[in-house]
């Protein structure tokens, strides 16, 4: 959908000691998509959401844990969700205004943040920034605590932002301090889960004979990975397409990368491997180019061979028994006589 491929567009990239807390607000008039959706974000693991229909904050994975000790912090984050829910939808409305848009699908976005090395101690700056139909649409320099307008349209709303000087203070102190006790507390309780190392299941995929192979791997943690295709031992620049690390909706995450066989000679695909390497694990996951191992919607020429063989076969053993069960029903059967010439004769009852 286009709404989470901008979510996608709006993230930051993490080092491994770097931990990050993350907002998303997601406003839409799309039709077959909520009004309003808050996603709260630890190093990429979803640990929270809301949306217009439940109306309430609902923690994810081990945020359980936190909120059983502390239910007060998600009636905050309740109230909070509430409150842009209300603000967003009629931003939604000033900006189609502002665009002159009567109809039409449109989206309203607000990303903020923040960063915590726990290594070193440092936080870097925190981030706050608008999207309006997958453009920015206003960024914060929290450094000048000044918004940038990036199109025209936003100025208006830039002027405004700024000469309040009240919530430029707060969002710097929300920032620069809230956020980060916040990230510090989520971490801690999801240490074990963050920590962890999940290894894949990797699967070769084919939709049909003149398609690339893709090598696909899901079900890993964390997502700092690398897949790629070797040929002789030697990783391949081109004949690739990589795809986007995605989350999955338990926490692990998936990411693909195709391989063009075109060009490649049938007796050369043995030299082709499939290389899955996890940040921080010694011990490469490798998968070789093999069309035995190639799961795929197209059945190949043996195997519809074979099904058709089978099915004619059944075809006339269903036929004969037919014949046998209608002479029996209008003629009937008895042993022939082995005395008689013929041992198989069929005599017809007197």
């Amino acid at each position: 959908m286009k709404e989470i491929i901008l979510l996608l567009l709006f993230c930051h990239v993490a080092s491994p000691v770097t931990h990050s807390l993350k907002y998303f607000y997601t406003a839409s008039s799309a039709p077959n998509f909520p009004e309003f959706v808050a996603v709260g974000l630890v190093d990429e693991v979803q640990i929270g959401y809301y949306d217009k229909n439940t109306k309430r904050a609902e923690p994810k994975h081990w945020m359980n844990k936190f909120i059983a000790d502390d239910p007060q912090h998600f009636e905050w984050y309740t109230e909070r969700c509430l409150r842009a829910h209300q603000f967003s939808k009629a931003e939604l409305q000033t900006l189609k205004q502002r665009f002159n848009q009567t109809g039409g699908v449109h989206t309203y976005q607000r990303m903020f943040g923040c960063e915590w090395d726990d290594e070193t101690g440092d936080y870097g700056n925190g981030y706050d920034q608008y999207g309006y139909d997958g453009e920015d649409w206003l960024v914060l320099d929290l450094k000048t605590l000044t918004w940038i307008a990036p199109t025209p349209q936003a100025v208006i709303t830039k002027h405004n932002r700024n000469n309040n000087k009240d919530r430029l203070t707060y969002i710097k102190y929300f920032l620069s301090q809230v956020c980060i006790d916040f990230l510090k507390k989520y971490v801690h309780y999801g240490k074990s889960n963050l920590q962890s190392t999940v290894f894949p299941s990797v699967s070769l995929l084919q939709k049909s004979p003149s398609s690339p192979v893709s090598c696909h791997a899901t079900g890993f943690y964390p997502d700092r990975v690398m897949l790629f295709w070797t040929r002789d031992g030697e990783e391949l620049q081109d004949l690739m397409d990589q795809g986007e690390i995605l989350p999955n909706h338990d926490g692990t995450f998936q990411t693909s990368i195709q391989l063009d066989v075109s060009s490649v000679k049938p007796e050369d695909w043995g030299k082709y491997k499939c290389v899955f390497q996890l940040s921080g694990v010694k011990e490469d996951i490798v998968t070789k180019l093999d069309p035995a191992v190639i799961k795929t919607n197209n059945p190949g020429i043996n195997t519809a061979l074979v099904i058709g063989v089978v099915g004619l076969l059944l075809l006339l053993v269903i036929c004969i028994a037919g014949v046998f069960i209608w002479r029996r029903n209008n003629n009937g059967f008895k042993p022939a006589n082995t005395s008689e010439t013929s041992s198989s004769e069929v005599v017809s009852p007197n």
